[in-house]
């Protein structure tokens, strides 16, 4: 089919798979140098939550502004100055020389990065027919887990090698070869050169979008899309399944500190593990409703059984302390089945909004979601510094950690759930 129609919305989605990836590896970077950095500023676990939520509070005010922002600029300039800003505000980290110092570049950090998701969904909504959506959406995202894949296979060895601030410049610096492609590549369906007219009838063939590719691209406000229960549904769906990818992402080189005294290089290869089975996840995740869909399911159904599916996969998180306390591997497996269950679901979450909004609204709904994702993102890092400071301190850090497992694994059933009753139908909507 890809022969016929064409394949150039294919390398528009390996543009946005690779921004991605930059996006997980520059926000990474800090979980590995932790236990570096809280030697040579003598961090305790809260104030290390404190820089995380310094990162996730201005990420969470980022998002609104910026998926707003990039409805009104369009994806394309959208996308660069978000690249552009978070490339030099992680190589400013590098300049650091504080507790409070770090706060500042992780705020910047955040800020900046939050342009991502919604420029990308954004530019999959544009170049992709629905069906297709939550695949193409699939591979983008497992730029995330290749993202958080390099970091601990890169960022450890040039720290030894060359110093902390050196994994901070080189993984900063990389932002800027992406947007040389992206500047080159990248432009919308019917205004690109190299688009058949086969692909543009494809992209465009939805029958409830048929005429939006043609219609005047004005930005949608948050008031006409808050009084929909659909954007509920989205937003409520991010803030309860975000934050456990934020602890996974941010927690597990500390677990594995904490449980297996493992630092430094030696996080490497778990690490990078559970990252390449959430890769595999997201992957998954996106083509199992495209295979529904082609099966005669209508897109609902598709997306909300492959989405109770995931929420099955993360239960098992449960059981990782007793698994581990068996062999590392086991827990190192466990945490990977759930990391690849939250790429799945988050393949198919991030689609529902297209499926529900029109085009011109699509990058404002992801960024009141993302939003609403960094803020429990906050408190759950908030939450787990206050846990494990708390555990720590009797002798039974073990026992915080089991506690932040139940709530990872329960979260995605409880939001399935929800999801049900706000949007049963995921019916379109008119904004």
């Amino acid at each position: 089919m890809s022969e016929r129609i064409g394949k150039l919305r294919w390398e528009i989605c390996a543009l946005v798979f690779f921004a991605t990836t930059i996006n997980y590896l520059d926000r990474a970077v800090i979980s590995l140098l932790k236990s570096d950095l809280e030697k040579q500023f003598s961090w305790t676990e809260s104030d290390y939550s404190q820089i995380v939520i310094a990162f996730q509070c201005s990420y969470a005010i980022g998002l609104l502004l910026a998926g707003r922002l990039i409805d009104y600029l369009g994806t394309k300039a959208g996308y660069a100055y978000s690249i552009l800003l978070w490339s030099i505000a992680a190589m400013a980290h590098a300049a650091v020389s504080s507790t409070g110092g770090f706060m500042v570049a992780r705020a910047a950090l955040g800020f900046s990065e939050a342009g991502n998701f919604p420029a990308a969904v954004k530019t999959i909504t544009e170049w992709f027919p629905q069906r297709e959506r939550a695949f193409a959406t699939g591979i983008f995202n497992a730029g995330t887990a290749l993202g958080a894949i390099l970091a601990p296979l890169t960022v450890p060895f040039i720290a030894v090698a060359m110093g902390w601030q050196w994994a901070f410049i080189i993984t900063g610096a990389v932002g800027f070869v992406w947007l040389v492609f992206w500047q080159r590549g990248y432009a919308k369906p019917a205004a690109h050169a190299r688009i058949t007219e086969k692909e543009l009838a494809y992209i465009n063939s939805d029958g409830d979008e048929k005429n939006e590719a043609l219609a005047e691209d004005k930005s949608v406000s948050w008031l006409a899309i808050i009084r929909f229960r659909q954007a509920w549904a989205f937003i409520l769906g991010k803030f309860l399944t975000d934050p456990v990818w934020w602890f996974y992402l941010f927690w597990l080189p500390a677990y594995l500190k904490a449980q297996y005294g493992l630092e430094q290089t030696a996080v490497a290869l778990p690490v990078a593990l559970v990252y390449v089975m959430s890769a595999v996840g997201s992957v998954i995740g996106g083509w199992l409703p495209l295979y529904l869909i082609k099966s005669g399911q209508p897109v609902f159904r598709a997306r909300k059984a492959a989405m109770f599916l995931y929420a099955l996969g993360a239960l098992p998180v449960l059981l990782v302390q007793k698994a581990g306390a068996v062999n590392m591997w086991w827990a190192v497996l466990i945490i990977g089945l759930a990391a690849a269950a939250h790429q799945a679901w988050s393949a198919n979450i991030y689609t529902t909004a297209s499926d529900m909004f029109p085009k011109k609204a699509v990058a404002s709904v992801i960024g009141m979601g993302g939003m609403a994702g960094a803020v429990g993102g906050m408190l759950i890092a908030y939450l787990a510094g206050k846990l494990f400071d708390h555990y720590k301190m009797i002798g039974n850090l073990e026992k915080g950690y089991t506690i932040m497992f139940a709530i990872c694994s329960v979260a995605y059933l409880f939001t399935w759930l929800l999801m049900q009753v706000l949007a049963p139908r995921m019916r379109r909507v008119q904004v």
